[in-house]
């Protein structure tokens, strides 16, 4: 079962076989497991940041939805599991 994305202190690193997003307008910050990107639905959405972002964003990987949208995708793909 993969871990849970979690919403973390953003002075701590970062653990191995995770990265971080940013989401919504305060741009909260998740830690998700690697192994949510092999989910279409999250491999869609990246997509989208990309284009709306493009692939240079200073800021990080900025996910274009708000921050309980992305946690019921969270919810949704770790139940998947």
């Amino acid at each position: 079962m993969p871990k849970k994305a979690e919403v973390v202190d953003a002075r701590k690193r970062t653990p191995k076989g995770h990265f971080v997003v940013y989401v919504g307008s305060e741009m909260t910050r998740f830690v998700v497991p690697t192994c949510y990107l092999k989910s279409p639905v999250f491999q869609q959405l990246l997509e989208k940041a990309a284009d709306e972002h493009g692939f240079g964003n200073k800021d990080g990987i900025v996910l274009p939805c708000e921050a309980f949208t992305f946690q019921r995708l969270i919810s949704y793909l770790t139940n998947k599991s």
